[in-house]
Order: C-alpha cells, then structure tokens, then sequence
C-alpha cells in the first residue's frame, strides 16, 4: 500500500528553541487543512534534540500560538495519542535502535574525525573549488584512525552512507520530478557524540512510526530529501508523499525575517491582531481569493482546499494587507460587546494588568497619573518618535547609541529564558563593552522602549512587554537612528564573542 491510498496522517514538527515563528503557523495550517479535507488526522511533535537552546517556555509557547490561531491537533504532547512520545528528547532509545541497525546493514558508520581535521579537510575542500562536504576521502582519514581512537574511547559520530553515483529522483507534489546527484550530497551525521540524533534520522523514524502519510515542509528542506529518501529505503519502508512549500516573504522577496519584520505569532497577538484575522491572512496563501471574497473561514479553508493554489513564487508577508483584514474583523464581525470582550481577552485582564499595576503603584501620585505612566504597554511601536526625541539627553554620541541598541538587541534575541535577570544582564553587559555607565545605557533604552526619560522600572517593563514587542520598537530606533551597516554588525558582534565582553 502506498502514502496516497493509506488514511492521510500529516504533521507540524517545530523546534522549541525560540519564539513560534508564523513560518510555522503556515506550515501548519497547510497540514492541517490538507489532513482534515480528505478526513485524516493532523499530528503536533516536537523536535527538540537541539537540548542546549531547546526549552519548556518555548514548547508551551508553541502550542498557546497555534492555539490562539485556532489550530487543534488528533495526537501531540500535551494530549498524548497511540505513537507516543511527542517530543524527540523522550525517544532516544527508539533512535538508537535504529542507528544500530543502519550499523550493523553497513548504512551508516562511526566518525571519529576532530573539528579540526574536518576543518582542515573542508578548507582543501573550498581551495580545491570543490562543494565543501564529508566525502569518501573524508572517509577514508577517518578509516585509518578510527580503530586507535575507538580503542582510546574517543568521541564519534555516526554518519550515514551516502552513495559516491548516482541520483535520487523523487516527485514533489508542487514541483513535479526533481534529480539531485548524489555527488552534492554530504554523508549527514546521525547520531551526535552526545547519543542525541540529529534532525535527519529521528524525523524520518518518527514520521514512520508515526505513519505520516504526506510531509509538506518549507522549500529549504529539498536538498536533503535524497538523505531522508535514502534512509526509508535503507530501512525497507515506504516514504510519505513529499511537497516542498514556499516560504514567506517580505515585500522585497528576501525571506521573512525577523531583523526586517516582526515574524513572532505572538508579537501579533500582543500588537492587537485578532486570531480569525491571522488565520484568514495566512489562509489567503493558499486559496484563490477575489477582492469579494477575501474573508474567509477555517472550515472554507478546508473544504476548498487545494495544494496547487500555492503559487511557489513565495507568498508576500504584507502587513498591510493584514492590517486591513483585522480592521474589517472589527468593525464588520463584532458587536460593540463582542469587541469589548475582545479588548479584554487582549490587555484588560488580570494577567496582563497585574504587573503593570505592580510597576506603576510607586511612581503615581493620582489615579489620573496611570494613563500616560503606562500607555505605552498598549502600543506596537511609540507614537510620535524620531530621531532627535531618542536623543534627548543621551550622553552616548550617535554612533554609540546605534552600537548599544544593536548589542543590547543581539542579546536579548539569544536568551533562552525571557526574564528580568536576563533583561538586565544584557544592558549591564553593554554598558561594560562600550566603557560607560549603566545609566547612560538605561536612558536611550527608556527612549526607545517607553517613548520617555523614565518611567516604570525599565528592567520589569522590558520583560513584561515580552521579546517581540521590545525587538519592533529596538528594530524601529535603530530605523530613526540609522540601520547598521553589515561591517558594523560584524565589528559589534565580535566585540560581543570577544572573551573580554563575557567576564
């Protein structure tokens, strides 16, 4: 029996190491609609093998995004189901059995190369003008040293066979028949030093397991479908149905990204946007839509599902667009009850008040006070900003200022937990890499964040807006200021992997 005549089984596997990115909602409502048009099911897993940046704030919020979109799962993590677990780290021996197996069938092998031989050998490699990749002559420096290493208890890797002619031809769904030469493809590690498996063999062992019928995934992932290929038929199973889907774009047709554009589900859940309106946005990727019925529905979506309405030209992120959808869902699907119930779902409650109350307590005087005090924890970016305003008082000169926005920025983007402490260590750190005092980084940090001099506790007000508020309205300074060029961003962030700036 083949994946198009067994019960459909699709899947959403993100990785739990950062913020939901609505790549990821795209993807999944692509899965969803496809799984539920032809009455299957639609899985959630999670691939968190990456265990250094992986964590349980980033899974739970994850699942709360797709959630808010209105996206609900048959099997995943947090509801369990027949082919359990659903997150990668609880399914290492299950890996492991199968890496064993592709070892013992002469499909994969023990690497014991150093990151300095593979190094060295990649640089041959690029001097040579030759693809940089683990290759057969790879393979055979690492022959010749492996049993002394082995002996030696040495660190390994396992890599899979890869064959040296040849090419793999598989049909794409939206592509048609695609070749790839096996000459370009790397021998892939399976199984890190650390006994985790990599991306490539748990996600082609969980979608079996798993009984995933069709896998559509972004279009970054086609040069290592002849990896993922050869090891179903290295294992004798029979591969999904494959549909390789564009990705986002910005306006200019680079890759969303969130150094242009908020990407983060959850920054347009925080700025003000409506679930149904998101939902309808990203389903207008996949749908024909004229101008008259550009409002649709999740079960609309469903029932007129087709995978060749998406155009490969890539879909265009537009903001705008999506601006304009959410205006028509407020003014034209609501009552003035309803909108007020939505109002509160969005800032006016406890949770969300709370610690805004907290901040403001100690620096009012009156009740009257709390309105300018605390407006800005109800806008995206500040109103009224510009370049001569985020300068106000600053004793940092411009350049100086740009460099700490950015520094301060790259920070917070890399931390794996959002809190306060992380929130402050990153400004005192900067403070110390650019020889000034905490205070002179804290006031045009107030200016960008907060629209003033002062105000709330600026280290609890960064944390309470949340990370993807705080990148817009930094990404936006910087705009005023001035974007930095890619020799600064370089000079900047050398300056932060310097081992001076960590002590």
């Amino acid at each position: 029996m083949n994946a198009t005549t067994r019960p459909v089984r699709t899947r959403v596997a993100p990785s739990p190491t950062g913020d939901p990115h609505v790549g990821t909602a795209y993807i999944a409502l692509i899965n969803y609609c496809f799984a539920k048009k032809h009455g299957g099911e639609f899985i959630l897993r999670i691939e968190d093998t990456d265990q250094a940046r992986s964590t349980p704030q980033s899974e739970k919020m994850i699942l709360d995004s797709l959630k808010w979109l209105g996206l609900s799962w048959d099997e995943g993590p947090d509801i369990g189901g027949p082919h359990g677990p659903y997150r990668q780290s609880e399914r290492s021996a299950i890996y492991q059995q199968y890496c064993d197996a592709l070892l013992n069938a002469g499909h994969a092998f023990q690497c014991y190369l150093t990151p300095e031989e593979l190094s060295s050998l990649r640089a041959q490699q690029t001097a040579a003008k030759k693809p940089p990749k683990y290759d057969a002559s790879y393979r055979a420096v690492n022959d010749r040293v492996a049993a002394e290493r082995q002996a030696a208890g040495a660190a390994h890797v396992v890599r899979m066979v890869i064959p040296e002619s040849g090419s793999c031809r598989f049909d794409d769904t939206l592509r048609g028949m695609i070749e790839i030469d096996y000459q370009t493809v790397d021998m892939q590690v399976l199984m890190k030093s650390d006994g985790l498996p990599t991306y490539h063999l748990a996600n082609v062992v969980d979608d079996h397991l798993m009984g995933i019928t069709h896998v559509m995934r972004g279009e970054e992932w086609i040069s290592s479908a002849p990896k993922h290929l050869l090891l179903y038929q290295y294992f004798g199973w029979q591969p999904p149905v494959l549909t390789h889907l564009p990705l986002l774009r910005n306006a200019d047709k680079s890759k969303l990204s969130k150094r242009k554009n908020p990407t983060s589900i959850l920054f347009f859940q925080r700025a003000g946007y409506l679930p149904q309106a998101m939902q309808n946005f990203l389903g207008l990727f996949i749908k024909s839509a004229s101008e008259a019925d550009e409002m649709t529905s999740l079960d609309a979506l469903i029932a007129g599902f087709d995978v060749h309405n998406i155009s490969l030209g890539g879909p265009v992120f537009d903001t705008a667009k999506l601006e304009w959808l959410n205006g028509r869902y407020l003014r034209e699907t609501m009552d003035t009850q309803d909108f007020l119930a939505a109002v509160r779902d969005w800032a006016l409650n406890d949770a969300y008040l709370m610690p805004i109350a907290e901040m403001a307590q100690a620096r009012i005087t009156k009740l009257s006070d709390l309105g300018a005090l605390t407006a800005m924890f109800f806008m995206n970016r500040i109103d009224g900003q510009s370049a001569e305003r985020l300068s106000d008082g600053v004793k940092l000169d411009e350049t100086q200022q740009r460099q700490a926005y950015h520094l301060i920025l790259t920070q917070l983007d890399a931390l794996t937990e959002w809190n306060r402490d992380g929130v402050e260590a990153a400004l005192r750190r900067t403070a110390e890499i650019l020889d000034v005092k905490l205070k002179d980084v804290i006031r045009p940090m107030y200016l960008a964040i907060t629209g003033a001099a002062q105000g709330v506790p600026l280290f609890d007000a960064i944390t309470h807006l949340g990370r993807d508020i705080i990148r817009e309205r930094m990404r936006h300074a910087m705009e005023l200021l001035g974007p930095a060029s890619a020799k600064e961003v370089k000079e900047w962030n050398d300056l932060l992997a310097s081992p001076s700036a960590a002590e």
